[in-house]
């Protein structure tokens, strides 16, 4: 039934198999599909004949040669062919194999390449070498079609060039096989319908060929032949590449091409090395090449010792698991663990009953012969949003439990299952400047890879449970700070790459907002490593200045929303007010007693609290009528103090001309959940915060009491309860009320977004004569770590 997991091997054969690998210890390994692990006795083998026997060069000693040999036979064995059939070429890896058949495959004139999406980089990597005359990329359902639909070829076509098709036997993202009765499909129909066209030789003008076209087949089985049966009598595909460090851990560097005596006949070698001619001449292009097949392809000297050592580890398979259908057992066991796992996966939930986990898979896991030993997922919080797979890498890790994140080398697997567009993946590698293999896991809150847990012959059912607890403890019944503090205090002992992502885990401040005029646009600080000083009042400033009616009253948005295209910037000593994209502009001076000597007092209220004020004269108050098409505005800058109410057992806060804190906080993570199809930094912008910071998970920061940003300690004051204003775009002035119905919604009727937080005053300021201390206290900087205590 599906999710019980039937034992594969007995309890004397899991005995055996445990204390070959004893040194995990503690240690939960679950990267098979990256490699497998090498069994004790193996290697105690490898160097017990190295100790003993004198292997040296083949060219010198025929003993390595026949040792070779006998390596040679043993892969045709364990692939079920023989020596009739196919010729075993030794490479470093099946990176090298996949190259090797790019440089010398043969298509003619007309001869095309196909690959599979799925395939992995390597594959990809053969398009900047293959002499076709088109390049074509197929779906994984175009290629399943072949074996649902018999393609007849037109009567009187002629064979006009060979074509090429590369597809992987088991999907190293995802672990889908695919049937491979493919390949007796496409040897026999080739493909009518080549696919999408990435690359061709034709100008637009010209038509395809309409020519047959000989179809050969390169299956990539490095992750399939490492836990599943490969048997080339039946699936005789021409080329299969392979990697021996995915089957036997040990040792590393060494591959193999086979081919097959068709696949043989359109390789044409075209750089020789040495042991691959029989002769060359320095003084001509003269040259023979050798008449053995093998050693016209393996250039220069083989990795015999590594050749040679692969025989133990075919024997250590056979001994490990015995029965004569070693790998049939193989394959049933980390199936079976696949199946419990994925199972088990799907039952995890959070407190509110929402599914902790995301799979990544085509047609689940009953069928062996569609599913291998992988289990590729994404880890949800409770409200739906995903974690970074950076994050479970270092919670892993430090559970010392070793798995893989990423796209694994594999992108196009990565963009079909996390359904990612052409545009999104531009947005990732182009203007993100992502890089294979790191750990930059979200994008705008999507995730850019997957964890992937893979299984081989040496797993067992207490890998799966250590994982799943993990997993409990870490995603269900703990808090993401509980985990961010768990994994930030424990940093050192990570892999430096993450290290870096650990570093990361804290939010940061993102930008600063300062709106010197009350209801009019920010002026923004975004670059890493800009500060801004702070006051008594908050950042140095921030709603300074307001814009009062004739009568005196404050002028906002709700009244006018064109305030919002009115843009302060503070430039040297002064404020210039400009307006949308008018040339014209005003300044006035930043020095409070400057503005003093020349200006009235007068009063104003900002909350229903008397508020006193400098009026700042005729000319910045006739230019703002003008632009805002408004009789009898003035400009007010504030010369009292306000306080804020007391808040529990915080002291009163001084405050500016704002409604009701020093700062507003708002967390991009929570504008992004909002979904509106304007960009991110529109939407952003309609909540008007002063401190902008993101985290991995929305509305996080409704649950801070207190915080340190750098050096600067906070305490929330709570929610900020939102009004109509944030309906205004803050780039053109125009409402959308659907903003505030849209937080309603989420909120269950409440209209909660942000959060007001308070300086808290330190000690350490007590000290006049303290000059450094008093100037970290006193600015808060972009890229500052936030910390919630």
């Amino acid at each position: 039934m599906s999710g019980e997991y039937t034992a594969e091997f007995s309890a004397a054969e899991q005995a055996l198999i445990d204390k070959e690998f004893s040194r995990l210890a503690d240690t939960t390994y679950l990267d098979h599909a990256g490699t497998t692990l090498y069994a004790e006795s193996q290697v105690a083998a490898a160097a017990q004949q190295l100790q003993r026997d004198v292997i040296c060069n083949p060219h010198t000693c025929r003993y390595t040669g026949d040792f070779v040999d006998q390596v040679r036979y043993k892969i045709l064995e364990f692939f079920n062919t023989t020596a009739e059939d196919y010729h075993v070429v030794f490479t470093a890896n099946a990176t090298a194999a996949l190259r090797l058949v790019a440089e010398h495959f043969d298509f003619g004139s007309e001869g095309n390449f196909h690959y599979c999406r799925e395939n992995h980089t390597s594959v990809l990597g053969m398009r900047q070498l293959v002499q076709a005359k088109g390049i074509y990329m197929l779906t994984q359902e175009e290629l399943l079609l072949l074996n649902d639909v018999a393609q007849e070829a037109t009567a009187n076509e002629t064979t006009s060039g060979n074509s090429l098709v590369v597809f992987s036997g088991q999907c190293n993202f995802s672990g889908n096989k695919l049937p491979l009765t493919i390949i007796e499909q496409l040897h026999k129909h080739g493909l009518q319908q080549p696919g999408k066209c990435v690359w061709r030789k034709q100008t637009a003008e010209e038509s395809p060929t309409k020519a047959k076209q000989q179809h050969y087949v390169l299956l990539d089985a490095a992750s399939l032949a490492a836990s599943s049966p490969l048997d080339l009598q039946r699936h005789r595909a021409d080329y299969v590449c392979l990697s021996f460090y995915k089957l036997f851990g040990y040792p590393t560097g060494v591959g193999a091409l086979l081919v097959s005596r068709r696949g043989a006949e359109v390789l044409q070698k075209r750089f020789y090395g040495g042991g691959t001619i029989n002769y060359a001449y320095p003084h001509s292009m003269d040259h023979q090449l050798r008449d053995v097949f093998h050693e016209r392809f393996e250039d220069g000297t083989l990795p015999f010792l590594s050749i040679v050592e692969l025989l133990q580890g075919f024997r250590t398979l056979e001994r490990l698991v015995p029965g004569g259908n070693t790998m049939e057992r193989i394959s049933r066991h980390v199936h079976g663990l696949a199946r419990y796992c994925a199972e088990q996966l799907r039952q995890l939930q959070h407190a509110n009953g929402a599914p902790l986990i995301r799979l990544y898979n085509n047609d689940g896991y009953e069928q062996r012969a569609t599913q291998g030993g992988i289990v590729t997922f994404n880890v949800l919080t409770e409200s739906g949003d995903y974690v970074g797979f950076g994050e479970v890498a270092c919670v892993a890790s430090l559970h010392r439990i070793l798995l893989r994140t990423g796209c694994f080398c594999n992108i196009g697997a990565c963009q079909r299952y996390l359904q990612l567009s052409d545009d999104t993946m531009d947005a990732i590698y182009k203007r993100a400047g992502r890089v294979c293999g790191d750990y930059y896991d979200l994008l705008n809150g999507q995730p850019t890879g997957a964890v992937r847990v893979s299984f081989g012959y040496m797993s067992r059912l207490e890998d799966v449970e250590r994982l799943l607890e993990m997993l409990r403890n870490s995603y269900v019944t703990s808090k993401r700070q509980q985990r961010v503090e768990f994994i930030v205090n424990q940093v050192a002992q990570l892999p430096k790459p993450l290290q870096q992502r650990a570093q990361h885990l804290r939010p940061r401040l993102q930008q600063l907002a300062i709106y010197p005029i009350k209801s009019c646009a920010a002026f923004k600080i975004t670059n890493a490593g800009e500060s801004w000083p702070l006051t008594e009042q908050g950042l140095q400033y921030d709603r300074e200045w307001m814009i009062v009616d004739m009568s005196g009253m404050a002028l906002t948005q709700k009244r006018c929303t064109h305030l919002c295209l009115l843009q302060p910037r503070i430039v040297h000593d002064q404020l210039q007010l400009h307006f949308d994209s008018s040339s014209s502009f005003v300044s006035v001076p930043l020095s409070l007693s400057a503005q003093a000597e020349n200006s009235a007092r007068c009063r104003s209220k900002v909350c229903r609290q008397p508020i006193e004020g400098y009026d700042c004269g005729d000319e910045v108050a006739n230019w703002l009528s003008d632009q805002l098409g408004i009789d009898g505005l003035r400009l007010l800058r504030q010369s009292g103090q306000r306080s804020s109410a007391a808040n529990g057992k915080q002291q009163k806060q001084q405050l500016s001309l704002v409604n009701q804190a020093q700062f507003l906080l708002v967390n991009r993570a929570s504008v992004r959940s909002l979904d509106f199809e304007e960009p991110l930094d529109e939407t952003v912008d309609r909540f008007r915060g002063n401190i902008i910071v993101e985290t991995d998970v929305p509305f996080e920061e409704l649950s801070y009491t207190q915080l340190r940003i750098g050096d600067v300690h906070f305490h929330v004051d709570g929610p900020c309860q939102r009004c109509d204003m944030i309906c205004i775009n803050q780039r053109t002035g125009e409402r959308s009320p659907e903003t505030l119905t849209t937080i309603a919604r989420m909120q269950s009727g409440k209209m909660r977004f942000g959060i007001y937080i308070s300086q808290v005053q330190s000690d350490a300021t007590d000290d006049p004569h303290d000059e450094q201390q008093q100037q970290k206290q006193l600015h808060l900087t972009c890229g500052d770590v936030i910390v919630i205590d």
